[in-house]
């Protein structure tokens, strides 16, 4: 089947080496959710930080944007096969926000908290390091809620429904919890390139 945006051509080896195995490039930006965009009121946008249940740190819109900001362009990779390169992001990494709530990564496992409810579970290494950001624009503006504005989790080596859209928290826990897909049989830790797709993939 093809589909509007997909590149029918072979790619030239540079290219090839960053497309993981069973994916295709796309030139679009498809929206895919588990469900209805929910809307998001910048004045009482939150996004708040726990170490279990206890609220750790929290940010308002304007004080959350006044954090660092850093620009970001990656390639992204989604479950459903398509991906996307050279994708510029800018917002505030994760490192940063643990530095200005005073803390150093406090367990090995998060739990990333969205406002529809939409929770997946990440390694906290794979959050740390400057590999994760929470974005807050896209192509130089700010980001459409399709793609999850005005806050969604950019975690790009993994698959990209662990980059939970419409941010509200991040929660760190003792034990990896799974989360909305993961409780639905979709991998713990979804590595592209080795091709982590569900629960009895290696």
């Amino acid at each position: 089947m093809t589909t509007r945006g997909f590149t029918g051509r072979p790619l030239g080896p540079d290219l090839a080496r960053r497309l993981p195995p069973g994916q295709s490039r796309t030139v679009d930006f498809p929206v895919l959710s588990a469900g209805p965009t929910p809307p998001v009121d910048l004045r009482a946008w939150r996004f708040s930080l726990k170490v279990g249940p206890r609220e750790v740190a929290s940010w308002d819109w304007e004080t959350f944007n006044a954090l660092p900001q850093t620009a970001l362009t990656c390639d992204i990779h989604c479950v459903t096969t398509w991906s996307k390169f050279d994708t510029p992001w800018e917002g505030v990494l994760v490192d940063h926000i643990l530095a200005a709530a005073g803390l150093a990564a406090p367990t090995p496992f998060t739990l990333a908290w969205s406002f529809d409810d939409y929770s997946t579970n990440v390694p906290t290494a794979d959050l740390t390091g400057g590999q994760a950001m929470v974005a807050l624009r896209y192509e130089g503006k700010p980001l459409d809620a399709a793609h999850g504005g005005p806050a969604r989790l950019l975690v790009p080596h993994l698959y990209l429904w662990k980059s939970a859209k419409w941010i509200r928290a991040l929660q760190f826990t003792e034990r990896d919890e799974p989360g909305f897909w993961e409780t639905r049989g979709y991998h713990m830790r979804g590595d592209p390139w080795r091709e982590q797709r569900y629960d009895s993939d290696s």
